[in-house]
This record gives structure tokens, C-alpha cells and sequence, in this order.
């Protein structure tokens, strides 16, 4: 396995762990919103809160490890993608910045804010949202590159099929994976209330997620008939990710085996989101821009690659015992600490 491989397959699981956990997050500041906008049963926001508290200062680890990485690895991709993403990427900042401020004016201030909890709800769909621009420019068509200039095409990109199709299944995803972490987690606290809510989320969730998936192989095979065929010759792994999101679903319809249920749904999005990288290889922006143009000279590929292994073992066992002591802990979790 080359060290390019070995590299974007590094880089691509972080992002990954990102989706997750960030997920969970984004879709929990929305139910908690939405719950309190709807007068839901507050125990349910209580719930939503003691979640979010210790885990909202870890969601962007990920997510700079990521960024740091890419242009480690592939220097290249800030001339393409660096000046196109100027302004959306300065939104997406504007957005974490205001999920950040939240803490200091809602959580940690003496008055329960309306207005922040709105803020900080939609912000939690409008960032995955925004961060699928990237997603959707690696595929072409999207930047005019010629004398040395790269320019985003805005009109193209925001009357395009695809990239709409895209941002869909990226907030519908965020509220299911969120939903399905937040049924279970009802559970394990004991909350009946908060637990039979969040399972009906998840239920009602999961058919635009799957509508959603089908929509995309259809958008791109319009759109890149290459990166389609490509998909087709991994099938196998986007029907695995069919069969665990139908295994999960099982599990949370009848009400049992609810850990093994999330367990699943992280499986069916690592099937998709690994299937979807490979079928993309060896692009990094189709078709301009391959994992083997620019790549660092392999010295330095080798200390990058150790050191986000050690990144990775660093920040794997700081994960669990985030959730052993605090997020699981039996007394956290009930609200008596």
C-alpha cells in the first residue's frame, strides 16, 4: 500500500470519527430547540443538556486534525480549494464560533435564552450543510480554473441537482444518527419520556436518510458518470451499509438491543462514507487534482502518518474514558452530579 494511500485513508477516518461525533452534537442542539420551541417534556432537554456539556469542547478535534492533515499531506489542495472556499468557509467558521458562544451566554449565564437556543440549533444543521461545498466541489464542474485562477462557481453550484442533493442527505443524516445516539442514551438514564421521543425521532428520521442515499447515487451518476461507475464496481459495500441501517431500525422498532442498534448505524455510515471515498480515489478534486500530485516527499509522509496514528491513540482512549467518566457514569447520566 502506497504512502498516499495509507495517508487520504488516515485522514478520511478522522473525518469520519467527525461525522459521528459531531453529528450527535449538531443534532442534539436542534432537538433541544426544537423540544423547547415545541414545549416537549423538559426532562427531555434536560437530558440533551447533560449530553452536550462534556462532549461540545471534543466535537472539532476531528475536524482540525482533518484540515491539518490535508495540507500535510496534499499541499496542492489549498491553491485549489483554498481561495474557492474562501467565503464558505468563513461561514462555516462564523457558525462554530456561534455554537461556541452558546456555552458562555446560555449554559454557563443565569438565563435560559430563546434566541441562543434558535441560533445554536440551526446553526447545528446549517454546518454540515455548509461543509458538503467540499464534498461536492471534489466531484468537477465547480471551479473555473484557467491563468493560474481558480473562481467558484456559485450559480453552478447553487442551481445544481447535486449539490442540493447533497446538503439534504447531510442534515437528514445529522438528525438520525443524532436521534438514534439520543434513543439509546434515553435509555441507559432511565428516562421513559426523553426515550420514547427520541425513538419516534429516529424512526421518523431514518426514511428520508435512506431516500436520501438513493437520491445521491442517482445525482452522481448524472453528474460524474466516472466516480458512478466506480461506486458500482464496490456495490458491496453501500449494500452492507443497507443491511446494518435495516438491522438497526430492527432493533429500535422492537425496542431492544438499543447500544448494538447506534453500533449499527455507525456501521451503515462507515460502509457509505468509505465506500463513497474509495469509488472517489484517486481524486482529490476530479479532475484536476489526484492523491499522487504534490503529494510531500515520503520522509515527511512517514512522520506525518505517525504522528496522526499517535493522534489516534491519543484520542481514542481520551473518547472512552469521556464517556465511561461522565457521559455513562450512573449518576451522571440520571442528572444526580
Amino acid at each position: 500500500m502506497s504512502y498516499e494511500i495509507i495517508g487520504i485513508s488516515v485522514l478520511w477516518f478522522f473525518l469520519y470519527g467527525y461525522l459521528i461525533v459531531a453529528s450527535v452534537d449538531f443534532g442534539a442542539g436542534f432537538f433541544h430547540f426544537y423540544n423547547k420551541v415545541s414545549h416537549k417534556n423538559y426532562q427531555v432537554n434536560k437530558l440533551i443538556q447533560r449530553y452536550l456539556s462534556p462532549v461540545w469542547e471534543v466535537t472539532n478535534v476531528f475536524l482540525v486534525f482533518f484540515f491539518v492533515g490535508i495540507i500535510g499531506f496534499f499541499p496542492d489542495t489549498a491553491y485549489y480549494y483554498g481561495t474557492a472556499l474562501l467565503v464558505p468557509g468563513s461561514i462555516s467558521i462564523v457558525l462554530i464560533a456561534i455554537r461556541g458562544s452558546y456555552y458562555a451566554f446560555n449554559t454557563y449565564g443565569s438565563k435560559d435564552s430563546k434566541i441562543y437556543s434558535f441560533l445554536y440549533g440551526m446553526s447545528g444543521l446549517l454546518i454540515p450543510a455548509s461543509f458538503t461545498i467540499v464534498l461536492t466541489i471534489s466531484e468537477g464542474s465547480y471551479l473555473d480554473i484557467s491563468n493560474g485562477n481558480v473562481t467558484l462557481m456559485l450559480g453552478e453550484l447553487l442551481t445544481s441537482g447535486y449539490s442540493w442533493s447533497v446538503v439534504f442527505l447531510a442534515i437528514v443524516s445529522v438528525l438520525f444518527i443524532s436521534a438514534s445516539f439520543l434513543t439509546y442514551y434515553a435509555y441507559k438514564a432511565g428516562d421513559a419520556a426523553s426515550y420514547w421521543l427520541f425513538r419516534r425521532y429516529t424512526l421518523f428520521w431514518s426514511i428520508p436518510t435512506i431516500l436520501a442515499s438513493v437520491l445521491i447515487f442517482f445525482a452522481i451518476r448524472h453528474h460524474n458518470p466516472e466516480h458512478f461507475s466506480s461506486m458500482l464496481d464496490i456495490s458491496w459495500m453501500f449494500i452492507l451499509s443497507l443491511l446494518f441501517f435495516l438491522a438497526a431500525m430492527f432493533f429500535i422498532y422492537k425496542k431492544r438491543h438499543l447500544g448494538t442498534a447506534f453500533i449499527l448505524v455507525m456501521l451503515q455510515f462507515f460502509s457509505a462514507w468509505f465506500g463513497y471515498g474509495a469509488s472517489h480515489l484517486p481524486y482529490l478534486l476530479y479532475p484536476h487534482l489526484t492523491i499522487y500530485d504534490g503529494f510531500v516527499n515520503e520522509t515527511m509522509a512517514i512522520a506525518l502518518i505517525m504522528a496522526f496514528f499517535a493522534g489516534l491513540l491519543l484520542l481514542i482512549p481520551s473518547l472512552y474514558l469521556l464517556m465511561r467518566l461522565f457521559l455513562f457514569d450512573a449518576d451522571y447520566i440520571q442528572g444526580n452530579k
